[in-house]
């Protein structure tokens, strides 16, 4: 009896992730597991969409934070070059992975939201709204995707040991940082562990809710389950430690520095 089986064309797309992660492994990461109280930043959020009518995007706000955070110490998405430099960027250009229709079919690719630390949460969410409704064939990345994958194989596997050392081609084609989700389905603690691409990887996980002592009390408040990636070869620990504080401190305080302007359209 013969088995019934059904094929389809494997996406051409996936290549060039695979080939991503096949050059991520050489990276000696680093990873911290830990859980965020975000009850007062969903309660702000909740606040700014009502008031200002505006799309906001829970990811929006974590890669906010992560341009803030990485604004106070730019060597957490340090790259080093031929010539054994650490070059540290001005802007924050955060990656971050969206699902897209490829030929039909659901794909995920990935944008970069550029200088996220010079923008309003608004404004990053908008972004991630209007790039995931405009054309496939537009999207920078994607375009990037398919010059890639127009060269042959062996030239293709270059590509990522060139971009391990050209700081600014790494800033153009990917970014400075990676923020991605792991598991944002469903109830119950959840981490993601990424085969990291970038110096920074920030990895959105599930959320939990947890009974904390608030004056003597218990009250139940939401935790946001992140990893933080660091690249070792670049970030040591006790510096990796201080930044993983300061993004926890920044996304806990719910402080948004967005002005409210109600949309009226």
């Amino acid at each position: 009896m013969k088995n019934k089986y059904t094929a389809e064309k494997y996406p051409a797309i996936r290549k060039a992730t695979v080939e991503l992660l096949r050059a991520s492994r050489r990276k000696n990461m680093i990873h911290s597991f830990i859980e965020v109280d975000i009850s007062a930043a969903r309660k702000a959020l909740k606040t700014l969409k009502k008031e200002s009518g505006q799309f906001i995007s829970f990811t929006g706000y974590i890669i906010y934070c992560a341009g803030k955070a990485v604004e106070k110490d730019k060597h957490v998405h340090a790259y080093r070059d031929r010539r054994n430099h650490l070059i540290m960027f001005d802007d924050v250009d955060v990656s971050t992975t969206i699902e897209r229709k490829v030929d039909g079919k659901n794909e995920v690719v990935a944008m970069i939201v550029r200088a996220a630390n010079k923008k309003s949460i608004a404004s990053i969410s908008e972004e991630i709204r209007q790039e995931k409704n405009k054309h496939i064939d537009s999207a920078e990345v994607y375009r990037s995707i398919k010059l890639y994958l127009s060269v042959p194989a062996f030239i293709r596997r270059l590509v990522f040991r060139l971009l391990d050392r050209s700081p600014g081609q790494m800033k153009k084609r990917a970014g400075t940082v990676m923020v991605t989700s792991g598991n944002m389905v469903g109830r119950g603690a959840g981490w993601g562990l990424p085969i990291a691409s970038h110096t920074l990887n920030i990895t959105i996980g599930s959320i939990v809710d947890r009974l904390v002592n608030i004056e003597g009390s218990p009250e139940a408040r939401e935790h946001l389950c992140l990893t933080i990636s660091f690249d070792h070869d670049i970030v040591d620990g006790a510096p990796a430690a201080r930044f993983t504080r300061q993004l926890k401190k920044i996304i806990e305080s719910g402080i948004l520095n967005d002005k409210v302007t109600r949309n009226n359209t």
